[in-house]
């Protein structure tokens, strides 16, 4: 795409349809190809992705002009989204003129800058143009008068699949047949166990078991069957061999394979994700474009051969003259005395200043009006910064977004530090629960686990008693499931479960806080989990693919790490407080995307449990105490949960308490009930069926979180919008509105700028992920987000689709990022990176880290420092 597309290698960049070159150089394709796309992880462990993350070598201005060509898929706000902003004061029009005026300073044209202006101007107000102008008679006969003259200048080409061009004899595209039968055969084969009758020969991979199966298909009929038949058994000759039957240029390969990946980028991207994951899937993706291109031949053959067919897009004049009598005052008859040239000199200039270049300098506007709001925030309560730091208690939270507000009410009752900290607080671990046989990376997906950490009880009756009351619970979930799943034995499913569905259903639609809390303490009750403790300890020769525990060496460079990283290496008070945070929902697909984006879609409780434990272990402190980090003998580390849909704290390991951290933890204790009473009432304002004057805040919170008819719980990360890197003084009396990363950061512990490295790299990148998902799912719901949370429908037990033949949706639902169907909660803006430190910390970071100096040059994050005397700067 863009300078991506074309071929990469030498040897592969000859024209022509011969196709006797390696199955290395269709692997080469196929992998510069795939950067149009993004992996997609299964929705139970949901990830946030950024779309585009491949393209990051193209600007965003380039990358938007492509997908608006070759998709018809806008990257950049409505009109709509944007008048809207601007009537809430979003927008300031003096950011909108300067945008302009460096555009038309940028640009070369022989027309008059005041007539230039004057339409852009009028333009800009983003009032589309009238439909009985565009069809008047006046215009029409103008532009036949004209079209006469090449406009070959501003024509462009786009590449896309041929079965687009084409349909069937009910007028039906034959691309979306195609599409059809890639998602049948893609659900076959990726299904998570949610089939009753499994995809057979699995194991022999996508591109074989489908080949085997194929001709078997009712959905084809004899001929093309027959035709698949006797297709290549190896993926790669099957690929090139669709090719070159298609006809398809050795220079047009990689566009063409980018376009199919498009087609269905959900699927794709799952396939991508699986390719990655296993060495025995390894060439998932190709065998995926394999199966696709294979079938699209077998559809298209009666077609066959083409003529034209593919064809170069024109641009319309009609809509160019029309903007200029709209926008411009021109008249027609204005219009009829101009010189030839001239009238191309207006139409290319209209032609330039599209709907793409305005909606792009609006949003440019937005962006500079919400860093200017920021800025003079940060600005005007630098000076109401508490002098000294408060030691009762220090609170260490994960940087979401959703913690600012949480952090704010703790701070107003006195006497409690809050930190910032990526909630994985830096440990690479996967975390197994007690008696699982399953682990989870509890880290951010661009990284690996690198120890494995379980919960274990020292009694092995205890446990024994435990697993037999757990296996209870799994064994009746699993023989409904498997129930419901068989043939004969669903018809008789309803009249055992019957009775026990409808009480359940009854009281969780009528009463749902009571029915859920009721079935919630029934399962504790029943299972009665035990006090647990943590391998904390290396475990030698387990067999196991990660070492489980961690060595001497590592517990205090992991704590020490950790205590870095939150700047936390002198004054302790005596109460530390690792905070992970988790989310609470019920009947919610996207329960994991309200969890910590930092661990891979789940809470990150068990995180700051470890890191609590290691930073009481006398040998760590020792350990740390010859490093020069001193941690008070009364100071004691224990860990919470933030529960962000009811904004409480829930205790997960407390020991022994000294004398002053037990005072702290009474403190902490006593304020919380007021603490989640006013942050609960401040975020449930928010949410467009909340009414705060009739009903109790916290009441309600729990409410939400219960219901299962309730499709908006929380607003999750809704609104995030600038990621702020520095000490919590900068920001303390802040009302950052619930739309600000906050990692702490302190710039003169930082000599050689490692820890600022660190957290671009790191957590900085988790957090533009998680910026430009929120972006795509609201500025192209239909292409990047998931539709409607009421109609979807939850399929292999990977993801969402809409109804039972959609592509694999990848983004959000319209519930996360609107607040009705016309009235967008979520700003698309990209994500502003304010780094608290001198100019030269951020040059030095710019000048060593290629990629970051990349995203902020080709537009993919804004770039904006604070120096220590508070003088803002935008890169």
């Amino acid at each position: 795409m863009c300078e991506t597309s074309g071929l990469t290698k030498e040897n592969v960049e000859k024209k022509g349809t011969n196709f006797n070159f390696q199955d290395s150089d269709i692997d080469v394709l196929i992998e510069s190809a795939s950067r149009v796309i993004a992996p997609l992880w299964p929705i139970s462990t949901f990830a946030a992705r950024n779309p585009w993350m491949g393209l990051e070598k193209q600007s965003f201005e380039q990358v938007a002009g492509w997908f608006k060509d070759i998709l018809d898929v806008d990257l950049y706000p409505s009109a709509s989204m944007i008048l809207s902003a601007k009537s809430r004061g979003e927008i300031h029009e003096d950011f909108v003129n300067m945008r302009l005026q460096r555009w038309l300073d940028s640009h070369s044209f022989n027309i008059p800058r005041n007539v230039a202006e004057r339409f852009c101007h009028a333009a800009l107000k983003l009032d589309p143009l009238p439909s009985s102008l565009l069809s008047s008679h006046e215009l029409e006969k103008s532009v036949e008068e004209f079209s006469g003259l090449n406009m070959g200048s501003i024509e462009s080409s786009f590449m896309q699949p041929i079965s687009s061009h084409l349909e069937d004899r009910n007028g039906e595209r034959l691309v979306n047949i195609l599409d059809h039968h890639c998602i049948k055969w893609c659900k076959l084969y990726l299904d998570g166990s949610q089939a009753g009758w499994t995809m057979p020969n699995r194991q022999e991979g996508f591109y074989h078991t489908w080949q085997r199966l194929i001709q078997y298909d009712p959905a084809l009929n004899k001929q093309q069957r027959k035709n698949l038949k006797d297709w290549p058994q190896d993926p790669h000759m099957a690929l090139k061999e669709a090719l070159a039957k298609l006809e398809i240029p050795r220079s047009k390969i990689q566009p063409y394979l980018e376009a199919h990946l498009l087609s269905l980028p959900g699927w794709a991207g799952m396939m991508l994700w699986h390719s990655e994951q296993s060495r025995h899937e390894h060439e998932l993706l190709t065998e995926y474009l394999a199966v696709r291109i294979s079938m699209e031949y077998t559809i298209i053959k009666p077609h066959l051969p083409l003529t034209n067919q593919r064809s170069e897009k024109k641009v319309s004049i009609t809509p160019l003259l029309a903007s200029w009598i709209h926008w411009g005052g021109l008249t027609i008859e204005e219009w009829s005395q101009m010189s030839s040239t001239k009238k191309y000199e207006y139409l290319s200039f209209a032609h330039s200043f599209d709907d793409k270049v305005r909606r792009k300098i609006w949003l440019e506007a937005w962006e500079q009006t919400h860093a200017d709001q920021l800025s003079q925030k940060i600005a005007s309560k630098q000076h109401e910064a508490n002098g000294e730091k408060s030691s009762l208690a220090q609170l260490a939270f994960c940087i979401d977004v959703r913690s600012e507000p949480f952090r704010r009410q703790l701070e107003k009752e006195g006497s409690i530090e809050t930190i910032g900290i990526a909630g994985f607080f830096g440990l690479p671990i996967a975390t197994s629960e007690l008696g699982s046989h399953h682990c989870h990376s509890s880290l951010p997906v661009i990284l690996k686990p690198q120890r494995k950490i379980k919960e274990i009880v020292d009694d092995d009756g205890v446990f024994s008693k435990y697993q037999q009351r757990k296996q209870a619970v799994s064994s009746l979930s699993y023989t409904f499931k498997t129930m419901k799943q068989n043939v004969l034995a669903s018809l008789l499913l309803p009249e055992v479960s019957g009775p026990w569905l409808t009480l359940q259903m009854v009281t969780r639609s009528f009463v749902p806080k009571r029915a859920d809390r009721f079935i919630r303490n029934l399962r504790e009750t029943w299972l009665r989990k035990p006090e647990t403790k943590l391998t904390l300890n290396h475990v030698h020769n387990t067999g196991e693919e990660i070492p489980i525990g961690f060595s001497e060496e590592e517990k205090v460079y992991y704590a020490r790490q950790a205590l870095k990283m939150m700047g936390l290496i002198k004054d302790f008070a005596p109460l530390v407080v690792i905070c992970g945070h988790g989310s609470q929902s019920t009947n919610n697909p996207y329960a994991s995307s309200l969890d910590c984006g930092a661990c891979g879609g789940e809470s990150g409780g068990f995180n700051a449990r470890v890191l609590a434990a290691l930073c009481n272990l006398p040998e760590v402190r020792e350990g740390l105490s010859s490093e020069g980090i001193e941690i008070p003998v009364d100071t004691v580390f224990v860990a919470a949960e933030h529960k962000t849909t009811v904004d409480e704290l829930h205790w997960l390991y407390v020991p022994e308490l000294s004398e002053a951290a037990q005072e702290a933890f009474d403190h902490i204790e006593a304020i919380m009930p007021k603490v989640s009473q006013n942050a609960n009432a401040e975020r449930l304002a928010q949410l467009p069926n909340f009414q705060s004057k009739l009903k109790n805040p916290q009441t309600e919170a729990h409410r939400f979180a219960e219901d299962w008819s309730e499709v908006r719980p929380e607003w999750g990360l809704a609104g995030n919008a600038a990621f702020i890197i520095g000490q919590r003084e900068l920001t303390q009396n802040c009302d950052l509105e619930g739309r600000a990363f906050l990692h702490n950061y302190d710039w003169k512990q930082d000599e050689n700028g490692d820890l600022l490295a660190n957290i671009i790299a790191g957590p900085g990148t988790v957090a533009q992920w998680i910026n430009l998902q929120y972006y795509a799912s609201t500025v192209a719901p239909h292409y990047y987000g998931s539709g409607n949370k009421a109609t979807q429908t939850v399929t292999a037990g990977l993801g969402v689709m809409q109804g039972n033949g959609s592509d694999l949706l990848a983004g959000l639902p319209w519930q996360s990022v609107m607040q009705s169907d016309h009235e967008t909660y979520h700003s698309p803006l990209r994500l502003l990176v304010v780094i608290h430190a001198p100019s030269q910390y951020v040059k030095r970071l710019l000048n060593n880290d290629s990629a970051f100096r990349e995203k902020v040059k080709n537009g993919w994050v804004r770039l904006a420092s604070v120096d220590p005397e508070g003088r803002w700067k935008n890169w």
